[in-house]
């Protein structure tokens, strides 16, 4: 997947209703801003596929088609060289399925495809290669109406992330529907795992909660060094332009919390539980991100392409901020780790998303290696994915 994206010869979802024409001077248009993104010497990032609504991204076993989430009522399969003069492919996913709120994708080892949706998830076997099929079926993982309480469903919050894990079980994030949640509302989300992330058996079978006190985890990958959990967290809004940070967290074990929602954000508390006495044992964040810059999609580095700087450390998207005086965000970071495994430093990887007057002209949300090496970002704002590769200089 290391070919130049061609604005005449895309091929989008036929739901787009957009003319090629249309499409073509919108893929310009985008590829005039990338020319503002800002990446470390030897780095460049092209157009790769406009993709409607682009959030979550899955790359297929194969690593030859990408599966995108929206927070709408569709989802997409990315498919390398299919279209007009190889060119990458856009088609809808499962349009015979009617499904809410698509969001998290991921996959299992063996092929299978999951889809967390709002509250369901499903999986669909060897997706890669059955996308096509109009008849293509799903198996429910977890039943419309199970995942939460349907009295619990929101707009606010709602849109999962998913990863198998080291233990083959499948993870999944429960953000909670609140800025903070009231505390009538406490035990009930805490049975359920809202405000957590939960785990299960591929089939559904044996749920649990893995962690606790999370407000809205929009992203997660496993640390194949070491196994560990690492997510990162959307914090309280409302309390300054300043506070509380962003977060970046690792779970060593099953069982912890990270103190939400006697916690906004890092050692920040809330006003409505300020006066409450926070869990024993509650576990800080790793790295406190800019305030309210919306960090949401993750993932390790394991490719050959990037120098060996990037090898083994964290990439993870910053939506950007909504409600802070001074906008900032929209941009992917780095972190790197330390010998022992904890997070070393965070720094700015990508960014020019955010333009001098305070607009966006672009809004990132997750990342995706390729098999080549390189990394994909989507962006919902203009409905795109990006590829950023390395070329060693001579």
């Amino acid at each position: 997947m290391a070919f130049a994206w061609s604005a005449a010869a895309a091929t989008l979802a036929q739901d787009a209703q957009e003319s090629p024409k249309v499409q073509e001077g919108k893929a310009q248009e985008i590829e005039r801003h990338l020319a503002k993104i800002k990446l470390p010497p030897g780095f460049s990032i092209r157009l790769y596929a406009l993709v409607p609504g682009a959030r979550a991204m899955a790359v297929g076993p194969s690593g030859r088609s990408v599966f995108v989430g929206t927070r709408g009522t569709k989802a997409y399969v990315v498919t390398e060289g299919l279209g007009a003069s190889g060119a990458p492919e856009v088609t809808e996913f499962a349009a015979a399925i009617g499904m809410k709120m698509p969001h998290g994708l991921c996959f299992s080892k063996d092929g299978a495809l999951f889809v967390a949706e709002q509250n369901r998830v499903l999986s669909f076997d060897n997706a890669e290669t059955t996308y096509r099929n109009p008849s293509l079926k799903a198996t429910t993982v977890v039943a419309q109406g199970q995942l939460i309480p349907p009295e619990d469903e929101s707009e606010n919050h709602s849109r999962r992330v998913c990863r198998i894990g080291p233990d083959n079980k499948l993870y999944i994030s429960l953000g909670q529907p609140f800025n903070v949640p009231p505390t009538e509302r406490m035990e009930r989300f805490d049975a359920w795992g809202i405000g957590g992330i939960i785990r299960m058996n591929q089939d559904g079978s044996v749920r649990e909660i893995f962690a606790r006190g999370i407000r809205n985890s929009v992203g997660m990958d496993f640390n194949p060094k070491d196994q560990t959990l690492w997510f990162t967290d959307n914090q309280v809004d409302r309390l300054g332009d300043e506070i509380p940070p962003g977060e970046l967290n690792r779970a060593v074990k099953a069982g912890l919390n990270f103190g939400f929602p006697w916690y906004g954000g890092g050692h920040i508390r809330t006003n409505e539980y300020k006066d409450q006495t926070p869990p024993q044992g509650v576990v800080f964040p790793q790295i406190e991100m800019a305030a309210h810059a919306a960090d949401l999609g993750m993932i390790f580095y394991t490719g050959a392409q990037f120098p060996q700087k990037f090898k083994g450390g964290i990439f993870s998207a910053q939506h950007g901020s909504w409600n802070r005086t001074a906008p900032v965000g929209a941009r992917v970071m780095f972190t790197s780790l330390k010998a022992d495994g904890t997070a070393d430093r965070t720094e700015p990887f990508a960014e020019g998303w955010l333009q001098s007057d305070g607009s966006y002209w672009g809004r990132p949300v997750d990342v995706a290696p390729l098999p080549d090496g390189s990394l994909l970002v989507s962006d919902d704002y203009n409905g795109a994915l990006y590829r950023i590769a390395y070329t060693p200089s001579r």
